[in-house]
Formats: structure tokens, C-alpha cells, sequence
């Protein structure tokens, strides 16, 4: 195996998260009885007319974008033909000679080595369905068919396993953050094809090969990786000859398997599409989609430790999520204690689907103790079933702290005369007879005493008997 590295190039196609499909208004997300999302135009019906949906072409651009790309200021649309059982229309609307993006790169780090992966070319295409097989036959959903995506190909500069994964992982966080895909190789939303050939090491020369097909997990993509490494290496030393094919890979058995021989660009008989216009970008364009690219994930990463004093566990946990990254960016511009507001978002399950303002609402009534920190578990709960607003439910809801010194005073000395038990016990030493008493004032409070200042008042108080 040390005789002879790896020559890796990566293909990954993603699903882009537009409402609609990339050429009619059928909607675009995952779901859907069999053939029920889907209609003449995305089936590529006689007669039906394709229109291009302008969404795709933004979050293409943004995508390259952000992967260091140049961006087309003319490009279009191609028919790439082939007969396969999922692609009703035989054809594929893709883009050959003049795609949307092209000479990007990403860096990555793998064992303290930094490496700087080319990418040839992004281009926008449509999917196609999928066969679906049961003990009874097999059948084609069409839903699929039509959904926008991306191919993003990547220069052969991949040497490992290794580098393929950090390159993957990398791809899909900055592909993530500027939020046009999901990138859930679960669901079939980012998938690979692995592009690999060996050679000895040292030498620059390329040689013949193989095409593994449709990986869509991290954990698959390496063991593919490796396993055709192997398989390769075996079938040189034995002295036959590589051919250039499209390989499957087992899981089960860890190997990989023949599909077909490789087609290559003229076997798909491609030509412009002759119902799409070609696709213009202006300047102007260019600048409207740059303007809206976030800062990178690192760069957001240094700003909340540093300028927000966020601990480094907790910024990593809201730049994990871009939307709840990009939500709490918008919120902290409104908030006097920053640190208060990740808490608070990161303690609710579904933070993403609360406005900014309201939690930079909720944050800024904590910081002036105006309601107290068990408070916005139930302000958010009330607010997401009523809608109303933080202010009129604080009121409806009489979550208000009381900030009234004497109305306080007077309610710590009933809960005194009424508890002696506690009071003894504190008086012996027992620190946790304070937590009693204290439970005593927020039930006559129902809630709403500022515990600093209770507790504090209670300590004052009891110190005096």
C-alpha cells in the first residue's frame, strides 16, 4: 500500500432549498405520497414549456460564492440525454460548457496539515426520481424529478480518505451557512461521487479511473475510499489491466462492484436546451448576491468569544446551526448582556422559530430583573400558542418581578412568622433552610419576587434575630 497514493476527485450534487422545483412551481422539498409532487413540465411532458426558476440561480451563485468561485456573467442551460427508468423525459437539463461557477477552492486541515482542494466547476441541474423496490416489482417516483441542485466538482487534488472527509465536512458547514441547502446526506439532500485512481508515489502522471456512485454518508465515502484503493492496488500487482467504469460500493461486504463502463461527455449527446433562455448576471448582481454572504463560520466563531466574551463551548454550539447563528447576530444588536441571550436560546429546543426581537425582549427583562430567569420558559410557550406580545403577556401571565422594597418586606416577614421550624434551622447553622423560606415568598409572589433580592432581604432579616 505505501507504494502507491491515491488520485481522488469529488463530485457532490446538493439539493438547494428552494420552495419550488427548478423549472415549475410544484413544491421542491422531500415528502409526498409517490408521484403526487410532480406535473407535465417536471415529467418533461410533449409539449411543456421549462422556466427557469431565478431563486436556483442566486443560491448557486452564493454557493460558489462562498467557495472562492468566479461567477458566470453568461452561462446556460444544456440537455444532457441518456434512457434510464427515473428520467421520464430522457434527458437531464444541466449545464456542459459554460456553467454558473468555476475555479473555487476550499482549505482544509488534516493532521496539522493545511491543503488547498481546487474546484473545477459549480453547474445547476435538476434531479430525477427514483426507483422504488418492493417484494411485489419496482416502480418509478417521479417526485423527485425536477428538484434544483448543484454539482460541485472538485479539481483531483484529494490524496486520502482523510482529506476526502475534512474536505466534505468543510463543504457542506460553509455550503450550510450561507443557507441555500441543508445538506443532509441522510435524506439524500447532499450525495457524492468519488472519482479515484491510483498511482506510485511520486509520480504526477494520471492514470485510469473508477467512478464509485451515489455515497451519502461521510462513514460509506471513506470506506469506498478505501476499500477501491485496495482493490486497485491488487488487480495492478497482479498485473491486469484497470478499466474506467462506474463502480457501486457494498457496505455489507466492504467492497465495491462493476455497474457499467464509464460513459464519457459525447456518449450523452449533449446540446443546448432549445426552450431556455441563457442566463445573464450583471455587476449589479453580483453585487446584490455578495452582499448577502454572512462571515465565515471562524470569523463569527472569534467575534462571540471575543467581542460577545461567549464561552468558546457555547459559541461553537450557535455556530454549529447557521440560522440560530444568524438569529442570535440579529438579536444581540438589541441586548446589553450578550451572554444572557445564548443561554436563553440555547436552553429553548426550537430557538429558530422565535423572532430576534423577541428574544432580545425576553434577554433585556432578565438583565433588568423586570421578570426573573424561570420566566421565559413560560412567556415563550404562551407566545408561541397565542402570538401576542412579550409585554402584554409578562401582564396577562403576572410573570413581573416585585420591585416594590416595602410590599417585599412585609411579605418576608410573614413568611418568618409563619415558618419557625425553618428559622431555627438556619439559626443552627442549616444554610438550606434559607431555600424553605425562600419557596414561601415565591408562592405568595406566585413567581414574580426577584430572588436576588429576596434572598438577599431574608439573609438581612434573619441575621438580626
Amino acid at each position: 500500500m505505501a507504494k502507491y497514493e491515491c488520485v481522488i476527485g469529488l463530485e457532490v450534487h446538493i439539493e438547494l432549498r428552494t420552495k419550488t422545483k427548478i423549472f415549475c412551481d410544484c413544491p421542491a422539498d422531500h415528502g409526498g405520497e409517490p408521484n403526487t409532487r410532480c406535473c407535465p413540465v417536471c415529467m418533461g411532458m410533449p409539449g411543456t414549456l421549462p422556466v427557469l426558476n431565478k431563486q436556483v440561480v442566486d443560491f448557486a451563485a452564493r454557493a460558489g460564492m462562498i467557495l472562492n468561485c468566479e461567477i458566470a456573467h453568461f452561462s446556460k442551460m444544456d440537455r444532457k440525454n441518456y434512457f434510464y427508468p427515473d428520467l421520464p423525459k430522457a434527458y437531464q437539463i444541466s449545464q456542459l460548457d459554460h456553467p454558473l461557477c468555476e475555479h473555487g477552492y476550499i482549505d482544509i486541515n488534516v493532521g496539522g496539515e493545511e491543503k488547498r482542494i481546487g474546484i473545477t466547476r459549480i453547474h445547476i441541474e435538476e434531479d430525477a426520481g427514483k426507483l422504488v423496490h418492493t417484494d411485489s416489482g419496482s416502480g418509478a417516483d417521479c417526485n423527485r424529478c425536477g428538484v434544483p441542485l448543484i454539482e460541485i466538482v472538485s479539481e483531483p487534488d484529494i490524496r486520502s480518505a482523510a482529506q476526502a472527509k475534512a474536505y466534505l465536512e468543510r463543504l457542506r458547514e460553509l455550503v450550510r451557512w450561507v443557507g441555500v441547502s441543508d445538506c443532509q446526506m441522510e435524506t439524500g439532500s447532499m450525495r457524492c461521487d468519488v472519482n479515484l485512481s491510483i498511482r506510485p508515489v511520486g509520480d504526477t502522471n494520471l492514470y485510469t479511473r473508477t467512478e464509485i456512485k451515489n455515497l451519502n454518508s461521510l462513514k460509506h465515502i471513506v470506506a469506498a475510499i478505501d476499500a477501491e484503493k485496495a482493490r486497485q492496488i491488487d488487480e495492478t500487482e497482479a498485473g491486469r489491466e484497470l478499466v474506467q467504469e462506474t463502480r457501486r460500493y457494498d457496505p455489507e461486504k466492504d467492497k465495491t462492484y462493476s455497474m457499467r463502463v464509464k460513459e464519457n461527455a459525447n456518449d450523452y449527446r449533449y446540446f443546448p436546451d432549445p426552450d431556455l433562455v441563457p442566463i445573464y448576471l450583471t455587476d449589479e448582481d453580483h453585487a446584490r448576491l455578495r452582499a448577502m454572504i454572512p462571515d465565515l463560520p471562524e470569523e463569527r466563531l472569534a467575534k462571540y468569544t471575543g467581542e460577545y466574551k461567549l464561552p468558546e463551548a457555547t459559541a461553537k454550539t450557535l455556530c454549529d446551526e447557521p440560522k440560530l447563528a444568524n438569529l442570535y447576530q440579529e438579536a444581540v444588536q438589541s441586548v446589553k448582556q450578550p451572554k444572557l441571550l445564548a443561554n436563553l436560546m440555547l436552553a429553548d429546543s426550537d430557538a429558530a422559530a422565535i423572532p430576534a426581537a423577541v428574544w432580545a425582549e425576553l434577554t433585556n427583562l432578565c438583565a433588568e430583573n423586570k421578570i426573573n430567569r424561570s420566566a421565559p420558559a413560560k412567556l415563550l410557550e404562551a407566545f408561541r400558542e397565542t402570538g401576542k406580545e412579550i409585554a402584554v403577556l409578562v401582564k396577562e401571565l403576572g410573570l413581573e418581578q416585585v420591585q416594590d422594597t416595602g410590599l417585599l418586606n412585609s411579605i418576608a416577614d410573614e413568611v418568618i412568622a409563619a415558618n419557625p421550624k425553618a428559622v431555627a434551622d438556619f439559626k443552627s447553622g442549616k444554610q438550606a433552610a434559607i431555600q424553605a423560606l425562600m419557596g414561601q415568598i415565591m408562592k405568595r409572589t406566585k413567581g414574580a419576587a426577584n430572588p436576588a433580592e429576596a434572598t438577599a432581604l431574608l439573609k438581612e432579616k434573619l441575621s438580626k434575630l
